[in-house]
């Protein structure tokens, strides 16, 4: 209901908007996120750009778990699945946030968009392209960060696991300096054939 509610707020006036956003989110109730997340998400149709960089604007100033997963499934998660492409240039510069709550925001949008992609082989090729966009966020070190990339690499698993299988063994070798979490968290949802392969190749 309140996802409903904020995407009625946001099919108006963003100059009226953007500014009760601001005062719902100085209340910092866990609620008010979710009337963010829906007006900002209406506001995709319209200025994909704007929703993204309020929306990163928010993540950052509250900077806390919560806050960075409402948000990112219902604005950059949602966007990838409304217009993929010009999406993911939008959420790029994410992956190199100051802010690790930023950075996690990316990881909890390639989640959103695997979620509900549900393994549709017509959307392969999109599965791939985002394992390779979260390549460079393998070495993450931020635990907060750590656990939003690692959930994005886990639902791909679920649902695509012998491309994220196949991307794995390649992303270990590169990455030298990845945390066990990360690693954990990204072999969770693999079947356990896929998981072990991926293990044997890393101990060879």
């Amino acid at each position: 209901m309140l996802g409903r509610i904020g995407a009625a707020i946001g099919a108006e006036s963003p100059s009226v908007v953007n500014a009760f956003l601001e005062r719902i989110a100085a209340g910092k109730t866990e609620g008010g996120w979710v009337v963010i997340g829906g007006a900002l998400g209406r506001q995709l149709e319209q200025d994909m750009a704007g929703a993204f960089t309020r929306c990163r604007v928010f993540i950052g100033a509250a900077s806390i778990w919560y806050v960075s997963d409402i948000l990112s499934e219902r604005v950059p998660g949602l966007a990838l699945l409304l217009d993929f492409r010009p999406a993911l240039a939008l959420l790029a510069p994410w992956r190199k946030d100051p802010n690790y709550w930023v950075r996690r925001a990316v990881g909890v949008s390639v989640h959103f968009w695997a979620h509900r992609s549900r393994g549709a082989p017509e959307h392969a090729a999109r599965a791939i392209k985002l394992l390779a966009f979260l390549d460079p966020m393998f070495e993450e070190w931020e635990i907060g960060a750590i656990k939003g990339v690692g959930w994005g690499i886990e639902t791909l698993g679920k649902y695509y696991p012998e491309l994220t299988a196949d991307w794995l063994v390649q992303v270990v070798h590169r990455h030298h300096r990845c945390r066990p979490l990360m690693l954990r968290k990204s072999l969770a949802y693999l079947p356990q054939r896929l998981r072990a392969r991926v293990l044997e190749e890393i101990l060879q």
